[in-house]
């Protein structure tokens, strides 16, 4: 009876550690794909480098945003 426990205890913990290890990827390559098509569309339009500039950081903000509250709730799954 307690190594069932134990078992779902430690499977609670690894799936908390795979959605927080998700997330954390996630956001990079959302971040990496922002920084990249951003430097695109400055090397074609030189004159819209301030527009762009803005605009990337919000989008950024945002992606970090949502892999923040994914990583909060990995965190609340495993200790909680």
């Amino acid at each position: 009876m307690i190594s069932l426990l134990l078992a779902a205890d430690a499977i609670a913990n690894l799936g908390a550690a795979i959605g927080g290890g998700l997330a954390v990827i996630g956001a990079g390559l959302g971040i990496g794909k922002i920084g990249g098509q951003a430097m695109d569309a400055m090397a074609r339009q030189p004159e819209k480098i301030n527009d762009l500039r803005s605009n990337m950081i919000v989008a950024a903000a945002l992606v970090e945003g949502v892999a923040f509250f994914a990583v909060i709730i990995a965190l609340l799954a495993l200790f909680v």
